[in-house]
Formats: C-alpha cells, structure tokens, sequence
C-alpha cells in the first residue's frame, strides 16, 4: 500500500482520524504522509465491507455539503 510499514498502532489512529467527521484527508496526510487514496485502501483493508461502504458513502456526502471536507 505505502512505502512506510505502518505499525497497528498508527494503522488504529488512522482509521480513527478517517471515521472522525472533524478530521480531513489532508491533515492525515500531514501527519502521516498517506494521500487521500491510501487512506481509502487502509480503510477498505481495516473495516467490513458494509462499514466501507457506510463510510465511504458519509464522506460523499459530507463532501458534497462541505467545500475542504474529506
């Protein structure tokens, strides 16, 4: 996925970050240097089918409401 092993650790506060509604894509990145879609394959490796789909759905449209959301 990236160049940097992520331990469980930092795999567990990125998912974190990623389901938090007040935390964007680009701070993850700042953070952790994972692009936007990085964050999206993490989650997709890391949470149910159904919760990816949930997730990824809220983001959309939050998205869609919000200009800088993820």
């Amino acid at each position: 996925m990236q160049d940097k092993k992520l331990s469980e650790y930092e795999i567990s506060e990125i998912v974190e970050m990623a389901l938090s509604d007040h935390t964007s894509f680009a701070q993850i990145e700042l953070q952790y240097g994972l692009s936007d879609k990085q964050v999206k394959q993490l989650m997709r490796e890391n949470l149910k089918p159904s919760s990816y789909k949930n997730w990824r759905t809220r983001v959309r449209k939050f998205g869609d409401r919000r200009e800088i959301y993820k």
